[in-house]
């Protein structure tokens, strides 16, 4: 397990070395968000009866940051290593595709959590907020952020310069994190559009996850719980091949 402890701590150290980018940077967005959006419609909206606009609004903007941190992490650490040629350090060592899968995923992991929990330590200032079924919360965390470092990774992989990360940083990465209900719960939407949503494996991710705050949800957590499982398990696998074969890696 030498190697994989290794890369994982470079990989930690890598984010770490530039937390006023990487974990401050993404907090202060957050509540900007939080200060524009629940003075705006905190008076105007009421999702879930007994639950304040804002205090609704703060677990999909943790949850937000959480997925796109965990996808930012792998995704622009493995680009990096590509471009800059330093790339071949990692795959000349005996390591695993296990390995580097893991220490990749466990680093996206950690930075993602770091950042959800700097935004909800300062965003709870501003709210009240109960914690329902607080299990809920750390599982939703954990998978939503593992899912997207998987993905961050896919992404890695299969890009050969930036612009390339960022379009599907800027296509797919945002447009699903922002259309989940972050901002708002899919009941407010016509029936077409309630129906696409349930399409979106981003919107089992964050309502699984409110759910744990105010035990009330767009849909049965379990349901949600399984989506999720079922969809991490695919990308997993599909990573893992991606890098047994050493796609665009190796050649």
């Amino acid at each position: 397990m030498t190697g994989f402890q290794t890369l994982l701590y470079k990989e930690v150290l890598r984010f770490w070395k530039v937390a006023t980018q990487t974990i401050s940077a993404p907090i202060l967005t957050a509540m900007l968000y939080l200060l524009i959006f629940g003075h705006v419609l905190e008076d105007h909206v009421q999702v879930y009866p007994q639950v304040r606009y804002t205090s609704f609004l703060i677990p999909g903007l943790v949850m937000m940051s959480v997925l796109q941190n965990s996808f930012a992490n792998s995704s622009s650490s493995l680009i990096q290593s590509k471009i800059t040629g330093n790339l071949v350090f990692v795959l000349l060592p005996p390591l695993s595709h296990w390995e580097i899968f893991g220490a990749y995923v466990l680093a996206s992991v950690v930075r993602g959590l770091a950042v959800g929990a700097g935004v909800l330590l300062i965003t709870a200032w501003f709210a009240k907020l109960s914690f329902v079924a607080p299990w809920w919360i750390v599982v939703f965390a954990l998978l939503g952020a593992a899912m997207l470092g998987t993905m961050g990774l896919i992404a890695g992989i299969w890009a050969e310069k930036f612009d390339q990360l960022a379009a599907f940083q800027n296509f797919l990465i945002m447009p699903a994190t922002f259309l989940s209900g972050v901002f708002y719960s899919i009941h407010s939407l016509p029936p077409f559009w309630q129906s696409v949503s349930r399409f979106n494996p981003f919107f089992y991710m964050i309502d699984g996850f409110r759910y744990g705050f105010f035990g009330q949800s767009d849909v049965n957590p379990s349901i949600s719980f399984s989506i999720v499982i079922v969809f991490f398990v695919l990308l997993a696998a599909f990573a893992i091949r991606l890098l047994k074969t050493g796609y665009k890696l190796r050649h």
